[in-house]
């Protein structure tokens, strides 16, 4: 009889804790001791077990001037600020720390005054060149290299800033913006390997209350990264640019949130969220494998304290798919089996389009990965044809009928583009198929329409829903190669739906506009009739879809525009990662696995890559039955 080590590779191993998909999952918060006056918006610097918060503003005291020293179990007072603020940002240890800028009394009065901490008191020293306040979650350097960037700007001067100043021990020196002016964001790091995460920002000029955008210093200048998955302001931070987690904040749609984001140099990944959502904290102090989180704001300023710990690389074990293993902690054997199938996927920035236009085709698989299509038409009225291969788009020859809300099939080399708007606005029914080089038109739909929702192959399609002449349809078309055939008919009339498959036998589509709003309805073609199934969870228009019958994505659209991303297993919807650009109108091909949305809203030249690696695991205790 062959021995379990035999058939797995490995014997069945005692162990303290689960293994887990990477060493940060591993990660968990606890509670430390708390402060002894709660506050938000305090400066923190130092690790996690020997740390400083200081200033802040508490409704019954006002701006603070406090000060108090964490030891890993509780907090200590110690010398006071000459100089009460909220707002302030802090580096350093509990023996050697600065803390800078501010706001120093209501209703809005920044400051620049900057003090240096020794360990028992605190001195002024070098003001920075521009005050400025709003920035208190964005420890980076030390007492003697510094770096303040961003934050919110003087009455006078009103807006956020993007203004970076280096502290080199004696005076403040301003070295190179970063590329989005923002306030109430989180960073970390040190004086010359920095990041910024999150906040409000001023996309476009305008003001975002929640924002994603996240960028990296290197000491020389800012690089813009992947977009941190929730967006959110108020966030906390610790960590370096090569490695950092984000977390908590102000975000929507419910508010406070205790999300957890960890990023290792190319991309985020969710991780254990905290034990109290909240946000504003008057520290976020350590590494990304060891931090604090004190004090912030629930309803009301906290002294809550929650301390990160990651396991120690030594005794991380890596999940492996169909290990048992002993669990001395719990005292319970164990197996790593498959879960329910939800994808841990992260969306992370890919090359740019050429030309962004919304309400362009896409094909819907792929020839050589799921990571290769191409997307044609658009707003307003284009007939420009990209082909992206993973890395960036190209631009190859154009279609022959030059149109908006068309949508597509099949694969970057042998694709079909069907319906849609042309000037100066009648919709068509125009048929085209592309061979990799060319363009070629062949029979039209029966019905001319716009909106509508294609899935299948170059020569074998299923076409429906859309806007018909005279209002939002429920028609179905089969595509046989060569000629269209009008066959059964959607249970729910719709437009501007979203659909997943890559067989005319086998598909589903999702959401769209309804008669009359938004609608979540998910209806699932067997090649001959629609069965109505699990509405997705965020009814909604105009977002894209990607992936088979049974697993599937269903990405972006509007009301909002939104990033949200369904997640659809053969049975129900739920909610991943979302884009980290939000946006309707946008195009994408791929899989539940591995996939792309591209363009989209304000004609957005904007890629982003879904990433999920399977098989998805889970820890599961073994029970005698």
């Amino acid at each position: 009889m062959a021995e379990y080590k035999g058939i797995k590779g490995f014997k069945v191993q005692t162990v303290s804790t689960d293994p887990a998909a990477s060493i940060v999952a591993t990660g968990t918060w606890a509670s430390g001791g708390s402060l002894n006056t709660g506050r938000s918006r305090s400066g923190g610097n130092g690790t996690q077990t020997d740390a400083l918060t200081t200033g802040g503003i508490n409704p019954t005291t006002g701006y603070g001037a406090i000060n108090e020293q964490y030891n890993g179990t509780s907090w200590t007072e110690v010398g006071d600020l000459n100089t009460a603020r909220q707002s302030n940002k802090s580096q350093g240890t509990t023996t050697a720390a600065l803390t800078s800028g501010g706001i120093s009394s209501a209703p809005y009065t920044v400051t620049a005054v900057n003090e240096s901490w020794n360990g028992s008191a605190w001195t002024e020293v070098g003001d920075l060149n521009t005050a400025r306040g709003y920035a208190a979650n964005a420890s980076a350097g030390t007492s003697t290299a510094a770096l303040y960037y961003a934050g919110q700007l003087p009455p006078a001067t009103p807006g956020f800033s993007n203004t970076v100043e280096q502290w080199n021990g004696t005076s403040w020196t301003e070295v190179a913006e970063m590329n989005l002016a923002r306030r109430n964001y989180a960073g970390a790091g040190t004086s010359t390997l920095a990041i910024a995460v999150a906040g409000n920002d001023l996309p476009g000029g305008v003001p975002a209350p929640f924002g994603q955008a996240a960028e990296t210093w290197n000491g020389t200048s800012w690089t813009e990264i992947s977009n941190v998955p929730v967006a959110r302001n108020g966030n906390g931070a610790f960590g370096i640019q090569t490695s950092a987690l984000s977390f908590g904040g102000y975000g929507p749609p419910t508010g406070l949130v205790a999300t957890v984001d960890f990023w290792d140099g190319s991309s985020w990944t969710t991780v254990n969220s905290m034990g109290t959502a909240r946000a504003y904290f008057s520290t976020g102090s350590g590494t990304s494998s060891s931090g604090l989180a004190a004090g912030g704001v629930t309803t009301v300023p906290t002294g809550t304290t929650e301390e990160w710990t990651i396991a120690p690389a030594p005794s991380f074990q890596k999940e492996n798919l169909g290990q048992v293993f002993y669990n001395s902690t719990s005292n319970a054997f164990k197996v790593t089996k498959s879960n329910s199938g939800i994808p841990l996927g992260t969306w992370a920035s890919g090359g740019n389009m050429n030309t962004g236009r919304d309400t362009g085709g896409t094909t819907n698989t792929s020839a050589s990965s799921s990571n290769a299509g191409i997307f044609f038409g658009g707003s307003p009225f284009s007939a420009l044809n990209e082909s992206y291969n993973g890395t960036s788009w190209t631009e190859l020859n154009d279609l022959n009928t030059a149109r908006n809300a068309t949508v597509g099939t099949g694969n970057e080399t042998a694709g079909l583009s069907v319906g849609g708007d042309i000037a100066p606005g009648p919709s068509t029914g125009a048929t085209e198929t592309w061979n990799g080089t060319s363009w070629t038109a062949v029979n039209a739909l029966n019905t001319a329409k716009n909106r509508g929702v294609a899935f299948g192959t170059q020569t074998a399609s299923i076409y429906a829903t859309g806007n018909d002449p005279v209002s939002k349809s429920t028609l179905t078309e089969s595509w046989n190669g060569t000629s269209w055939s009008e066959i059964a008919e959607v249970n729910t009339a719709r437009a501007q739906a979203s659909p997943s498959g890559n067989s005319s036998t086998a598909g589903l589509i999702f959401a769209g506009e309804g008669a009359p709003g938004p609608t979540g309805a998910t209806e699932s073609w067997n090649g001959t009739s629609w069965t109505e199934v699990n509405d997705v969870n965020t009814a909604r228009r105009a977002g894209t879809g990607f992936g088979s019958q049974t697993l599937a994505l269903m990405v972006g659209g509007t009301p909002g525009p939104t990033g949200a991303t369904e997640f659809w297993n053969g049975t129900s919807w739920t909610e991943v990662n979302d884009l980290g650009t939000a946006r309707a109108g946008l195009g994408g091909f791929g899989t539940s696995n591995s996939g792309v949305a591209a363009s989209g809203s304000g004609n957005t030249p904007a890629t982003e890559e879904w990433n999920a690696p399977a098989p998805f695991a889970s820890n599961v205790t073994l029970t005698a039955s």
